[in-house]
């Protein structure tokens, strides 16, 4: 059972934080490559509180990856053509092609999280939504799509600290919006919706990766060593032969 006040130790990052973050983003970019090579496709899927440092870790992911094999989409309220649909109908048409990864910025369980606190869905909605979830991520790896889920934690005082500096900082307040500081008195409703999320919907084929979003250098380690894991143990990491007959023109046009 994942149980949340598990991750909110915080501790700093002991290691050489820029030398390991250039490390594991030159790994993820042999892996980008491999997806590309060998045609996987895959989808990192980011769930977490406001201010969590979603954002700063998607920063870091693709920081080094070719930008026409990638692609992040940013979840906020449905528009009125994504309402007319079954609610899985808006994520389904961004997922990846074939070599691509798709980068969810909140995902489809925004429908037991935001969606079920908010009262946006009904009691109905929301409770059957756990099967349909389960459903359509089974089905998506079974296709060959490789799945990461990852839940960027942080406990009250530190999301506290960070939505203030937002406030009090010109430069991030375009991140902010009253929603954020009306979403912190239903704290506890939050947490009851995300304990039961993890219980209903960790599953083998799709387990959920938390991460302690406390400090905010480990958390973007830890996040990018989970995808690198998970994402290298579903696609050949062997690079492909050179064609001799290809080598063999590109060396002789590479004599003139």
């Amino acid at each position: 059972m994942i149980d949340l006040a598990d991750y909110e130790k915080g501790k700093p990052y002991k290691g050489k934080y820029n030398r390991d973050l250039a490390a594991l983003q030159e790994r993820l970019n042999h892996i980008l490559v491999a997806h590309i090579v060998h045609q996987r496709p895959a989808v990192v899927m980011l769930e977490g509180w406001d201010a969590a440092g979603k954002g700063g870790i998607i920063q870091r992911l693709v920081e080094r990856w070719d930008p026409r094999h990638f692609e992040v989409y940013p979840i906020s309220a449905p528009t009125e053509e994504e309402k007319a649909h079954p609610f899985l109908w808006r994520f389904r048409r961004h997922l990846p092609e074939p070599g691509d990864v798709t980068i969810f910025d909140r995902s489809w369980y925004g429908r037991v999280l935001v969606e079920r606190v908010e009262g946006f869905a009904t009691r109905a909605e929301w409770r059957r939504s756990y099967s349909q979830i389960n459903d359509f991520e089974t089905r998506l790896i079974e296709s060959g799509t490789t799945l990461v889920k990852l839940f960027i934690h942080v406990g009250q005082k530190e999301q506290d600290k960070r939505l203030r500096d937002r406030l009090e900082d010109p430069w991030k307040r375009w991140k902010t919006g009253p929603e954020d500081y009306r979403n912190r008195a239903k704290r506890a409703a939050y947490l009851e919706a995300m304990h039961e999320m993890f219980e209903r919907t960790d599953t083998a084929i799709a387990p959920w990766h938390v991460i302690d979003g406390n400090d905010k250098k480990a958390a973007r380690i830890a996040a990018l060593t989970v995808v690198a894991d998970v994402l290298s143990a579903n696609v050949s990491m062997d690079p492909p032969a050179l064609d001799p007959e290809f080598e063999r023109i590109a060396r002789e046009a590479l004599k003139g």
